[in-house]
């Protein structure tokens, strides 16, 4: 087999046409970076940010104390949950460039992978957007101009197009660190994490030191030029101060707002979007998938752990206004003020060239996956060293639009619903591939200790489970809106409208779609929940295996069994003559694809079920027995119809076979030219057939033996409408019933309606509904001996305007005098001896009656566009079979679209 050579361990993303499977090419960059320098160290200070030195005072006096532990318990709570999603997906394969991106893509396919990797990216660049602001925010503090200040540090003119052109020159210095790499930034990120660190010791130990209490006159700019002034001042630790800084909201200084739980929150929550900053890294990590578990789940430890120790302290020695009014507070009341201006500049760099760089990681990912075509190709660009230098520049100009914003606050909510939108996409990745219950991401419950895991399992962190996951969505969506409903909202339509993009733009992958597994999953689970044995004539449906010898010659009666199926089961199938025994290997399987595109070109809704037989009786019969599954199973087979007429070639007249648009290749690898070159060109008259009439008709028995409803298709080529860029109501349509059998005259004197009867009425009630058909005329049509004495005709038909109310099928009854074709019925019947036995006279008929029949069929529905004809059953012996279809040929000659139905299940019902 040629597959049988192929890598036993596929690392590659894509393949290498794709261009994401780095770690296999030969010029691929060294991946450099340990869990610790890789994973801890820019995720720690990531969620140390800004946060950390200038807005603890703000969370804590503007919430309290008790609240702000509520909303630090509530962002963990979210982040953990989430965090478990990131380390389930990480552990279960190779992790690639591109970090949340690349997971989300890799587990639910190039739509929700690309809209969500596009929302993080913005997220990631307005986060930086958020850092650098707050950077300039903490240098005005410090050397910003202030009148009641003397100062001589304080040079800087103030103002919003100040703070816009401080914020630029950070944001160049940012982008220059950025562009040299992000190995250089993650070894000097480990220097940062130490200056920080000393920082927080600082802040720790200085309540220690202070333990005289402190007055602060606060000064701020009001509304209409005036200078607003607060007496602020710092306790030590304090039983009173701690009660008093319990609960409350004030007044926002540096917009002016008051806050509430939300505003809070979106400004708290920040400090917890650092938790990708490793996995975004995975592209530089040694081993990613030990690395960003691990690596995370202590980051997010230690940062909790800071963060409450934090709140306590500020609570506990400064006042409410101290801590509302100055979110610079720390300098104030450190040992050594440089200490914490050194940390709040070290850790707001240090986050923002974090958020650069993870940013400009996610865009070259998403450029080098194709996804959003031109407009990205040029992000997908690396230096001699690797760094996507080009997609660093791409998010460099973003995050300078996002700097226009003027204040950190009023930013703060934005990002944070995007950052909940993509870790509410996290836990929906890990939550499909659990719900999918694939063999390659199978959780075992019964592991409960983390330190217990085994060390082969699938994903290998198993300390989650699909209640983890649905929690962290759920957690994700009710906060967002919490915070705005306006952003959260605005940024699910960007989500969809993205979703939709890239469902009709992106090619094909080979990632694997997460869709299809939970499909499977679903259908698999339903179809053992439908039980035939609780199958009701009420909710009977036509379930159709249409016998396809050549689709150039049957494209319109595939379109119309189509029509006809109305949500029913619709299978193609299709029987390649030969001996498995001495084939090589089975040809079958190669022709799938060629049929699935066939299926998509002409636009219906059907499956293929193709199998190798010596016979084409012997192959309908397997797909008769084996087609379906469960309750899903064919009870009706059609056929073309047998006869000498040469077939035309559909694909010489549909524009989708022609055009030369289309002969681009489909996702799957088969373009125009291979699909016709697949398909053998339709039968001439001199072309030997591959069935005779003997086997054809014995296919008609064998389905009918096996309880099978037959229809037989003829001059389905003349039918016009059907394809699939046709827009039509059928308005000008007809269609015509003949329900009873017309080959046997003594069988329509009866006033009864028989199974078949109804069986044709049915069918042509289910075509009157389809969407080409709706408001097609039906007529039926009612062949009566009107010269009889009796008058029985008048009684059969009040009997089928009777059964057609009960039925509910709009149609006219059009009563049809045949007692000059009933007459020449009988005539030369004459017992050939090969019929002796049957009990059936009626297989030698007249062909004087039978151009009877045809005449009248020409002379009643002519204008029809399709016509329902009563099929008899096939003779028992074969030696008639060709005596069969010659009458059938007859009475059908030149009629237009004509579909023979015998049937044999009862398919109406008057009872509700």
């Amino acid at each position: 087999m040629s597959n049988e050579h192929t890598p036993l361990l596929a690392h590659g993303v894509c393949g290498a046409s794709e261009g994401t499977g780095e770690a296999n090419t030969p010029n691929a960059v060294p991946r450099k970076l340990n869990t610790f320098f890789g994973v801890i160290v820019p995720t720690v200070l990531s969620m140390f940010s800004i946060v950390l030195f200038l807005r603890t005072g703000f969370v804590v006096g503007h919430a309290g104390l008790l609240q702000g532990l509520v909303m630090l318990l509530v962002a963990y709570t979210i982040i953990s949950l989430t965090i478990l999603s990131i380390c389930a997906i990480s552990t279960n394969g190779a992790v690639q460039g591109g970090g949340a991106y690349f997971m989300i893509s890799r587990s639910l396919g190039p739509e929700f992978g690309g809209s969500i990797g596009l929302m993080f990216f913005l997220a990631k660049v307005c986060a930086c957007g958020v850092y650098v602001l707050g950077l300039v925010e903490a240098l005005l503090d410090i050397f910003g101009q202030d009148p009641a200040s003397s100062s001589v540090f304080r040079v800087l003119p103030q103002g919003y197009w100040y703070t816009v052109l401080y914020s630029s020159i950070v944001l160049l210095l940012v982008l220059m660190v950025c562009l040299v790499g992000a190995h250089i930034f993650a070894r000097t990120s480990f220097l940062i994490l130490l200056v920080v660190t000393i920082s927080l010791l600082s802040i720790y130990i200085s309540p220690l030191a202070l333990t005289t209490p402190l007055k602060f006159l606060i000064t701020h700019q009001g509304p209409g030029n005036q200078t607003l002034t607060y007496n602020a001042s710092y306790t030590g630790f304090n039983g009173t101060t701690l009660k008093d800084n319990l609960a409350g909201y004030t007044v926002d200084y540096s917009t002016g707002k008051v806050m509430s739980f939300a505003t809070v929150f979106a400004v708290m929550f920040t400090s917890c979007t650092g938790i990708m900053a490793g996995a975004n890294m995975s592209g530089e990590l040694k081993n990613p998938s030990a690395a960003i578990p691990k690596g995370t789940i202590i980051a997010v430890l230690y940062t909790f752990i800071v963060y409450v120790l934090l709140f306590i302290l500020a609570s506990s020695t400064c006042e409410r206004t101290l801590l509302a009014q100055d979110y610079g507070f720390f300098q104030r009341i450190n040992i050594w003020p440089p200490f914490v201006t050194i940390g709040i500049y070290c850790s707001a760099l240090s986050a923002a060239m974090c958020s650069l760089i993870g940013a400009s990681r996610i865009l070259h990912a998403l450029a080098l996956d194709q996804l959003f075509g031109f407009p990205l190709a040029p992000a997908a660009i690396t230096s001699s060293s690797g760094n996507p230098w080009v997609a660093v520049l791409y998010t460099w100009g973003l995050a300078q639009c996002v700097v226009f914003a003027g204040q950190l606050n009023a930013i703060a909510g934005l990002v944070t619903v995007f950052y909940l939108l993509a870790y509410a996409a996290v836990d929906l990745a890990c939550l499909a591939l659990e719900w999918a219950s694939a063999p390659n991401f199978s959780f075992h419950p019964s592991f409960t200790c983390f330190t217990c895991l085994p060390v082969f399992t699938r994903p290998t962190f198993q300390v989650f489970s699909w209640h983890t996951c649905l929690l962290g969505i759920l957690s994700c969506l009710v906060m967002m809106f919490v915070i705005n409903p306006v952003y959260s909202s605005a940024s699910i339509v960007l989500l969809l409208l993205l979703l939709l993009f890239l469902h009709y733009r992106s090619p094909t992958s080979s990632w694997g779609y997460i869709s299809q597994a939970l499909i499977f999953h679903q259908v698999r689970k339903y179809l053992l929940m439908l039980d035939v044995r609780k199958d009701h004539v009420k909710f009977w449906r036509p379930q159709v295996l249409l016998m396809v010898a050549n689709p150039r010659s049957s494209c319109q009666l595939i379109n119309f069994v189509n029509q006809l199926k109305k949500g029913g089961l619709f299978v193609l199938g299709h029987v390649k003559l030969g001996d498995l025994d001495t084939l090589p290997s089975d040809p079958v399987q190669q022709q799938y694809n060629f049929w699935l595109s066939l299926v998509d070109k002409l636009g219906v809704k059907a499956f293929v079920d193709l199998t190798l037989s010596p016979s084409v009786r012997q192959g309908t019969q397997h797909l008769l027995r084996i087609t379906g599954l469960g309750g899903m199973k064919p009870n009706t087979l059609v056929l073309g119809f047998y006869d000498s007429c040469t077939p035309e070639d559909y694909f010489l007249q549909d524009p989708a076979f022609c055009e030369s648009k289309g002969s681009g290749g489909d996702d799957f690898g088969v373009d125009l030219p291979s699909l016709q070159a697949h398909f053998p060109p339709v039968r001439h008259l001199e072309s030997p057939r591959w069935l005779t009439s003997e086997e054809y008709v014995g296919i008609i028995s064998d389905a009918i033996k096996m309880s099978k409803n037959v229809c037989l298709g003829r001059y389905f080529f003349q039918l016009q409408g059907e394809g699939m860029g046709t827009k039509m109501d059928g308005a000008a349509r007809i269609i015509d019933v003949w329900p009873l059998n017309l080959l046997q005259p003594s069988s329509t004197s009866a006033a009864s309606v028989d199974v078949c009867s109804l069986f044709l009425l049915q069918m042509a009630c289910v075509l009157n509904m389809a969407s080409r058909w709706r408001h097609a005329r039906m007529r039926i049509f009612l062949c009566v001996e009107a010269e009889s004495s009796d008058q029985g005709w008048v009684v059969k038909e009040e009997t089928y305007r009777e059964l057609l109310r009960k039925l509910r099928i709009r149609a006219s009854i059009k009563i049809v005098p045949w007692d000059s074709v009933v007459q020449l019925y009988g005539q030369k019947q004459t017992q050939d001896p090969e019929l002796e036995g049957l009990t059936k006279p009626a297989q030698a008929l007249s062909e004087d009656f039978q151009s009877a029949v045809n005449r009248m069929l020409m002379e009643h529905s002519a204008e029809a566009a399709v016509r329902f004809l009563y099929l008899p059953r096939p003779p028992a012996h074969s030696s008639q079979s060709h005596k069969y279809l010659s009458q059938l040929e007859a009475v059908t000659y030149g009629l237009g679209p004509t579909l023979l139905i015998h049937g044999l299940t009862p398919v109406t019902c008057t009872e509700l």
